[in-house]
C-alpha cells in the first residue's frame, strides 16, 4: 500500500471511491458537479483552502483517502473526506489516514481536530469514538439530495 498526497488527477478514481461508499447507505446521492465539484480538482483545492489531502492506492487504485483544512476556529483543524474502500477496511487503513491528520495537527500546532460525519455512517462514528473523538450536540442539514443530516465530532488536543 503506498500512501502519497492526492493530485487533481486522482478524480476520476476518488468519485468512484466516494460512490462506492455512498451506495452503501440507502438515500446518499454522489452529485460531483452540483455538490462537491472539488473532487475533479481535489489537490489544488485542498492548497486553496490551505489544507492538504492524501490518498490510499493499492493495485493500482486508490482505496482511502483524507485532507483537512483550517477550523472556521482558527485555533483547530477540520478533517475532511476520510473515506475508505469496503475491502481496505478492517485492515488499520482509517487509523493511519487518521494520523497524517492528526500529525499535521501537531505540526501547526492546532488545539482541536473537528469533523462533521452524515448520521447514517455510524460504523465511521464508532471508529472516530474509539480514537478520541467526541460527538457534540451540534448537527447540521447540508439541505443536499441526499438530505443529508451530520454529526459534529471532536477531539481536544494537548495545548501547544
Amino acid at each position: 500500500m503506498e500512501l502519497r498526497e492526492g493530485r487533481d488527477e486522482d478524480s476520476r478514481e476518488l468519485v468512484a471511491l466516494l460512490g462506492a461508499v455512498f451506495d452503501e447507505y440507502p438515500g446518499c446521492v454522489l452529485d460531483v458537479e452540483g455538490e462537491m465539484p472539488e473532487l475533479l480538482r481535489i489537490a489544488s483545492w485542498f492548497r486553496e483552502h490551505e489544507g492538504a489531502f492524501w490518498v490510499a492506492v493499492e493495485g493500482g487504485g486508490v482505496v482511502g483517502c483524507i485532507g483537512f483544512t483550517p477550523a472556521p476556529d482558527a485555533a483547530g483543524i477540520e478533517l475532511k473526506k476520510l473515506y475508505v474502500s469496503k475491502r481496505a477496511r478492517e485492515t488499520g487503513l482509517g487509523s493511519t489516514l487518521v494520523q497524517l491528520v492528526e500529525r499535521a495537527a501537531a505540526e501547526r500546532r492546532a488545539r482541536f481536530i473537528e469533523l462533521w460525519s452524515d448520521t447514517r455512517f455510524v460504523t465511521a462514528h464508532r471508529f472516530y469514538e474509539a480514537r478520541g473523538y467526541a460527538r457534540t450536540e451540534r448537527t447540521r442539514e447540508l439541505h443536499d439530495k441526499s438530505e443529508t443530516v451530520e454529526y459534529h465530532f471532536v477531539k481536544q488536543l494537548a495545548e501547544a
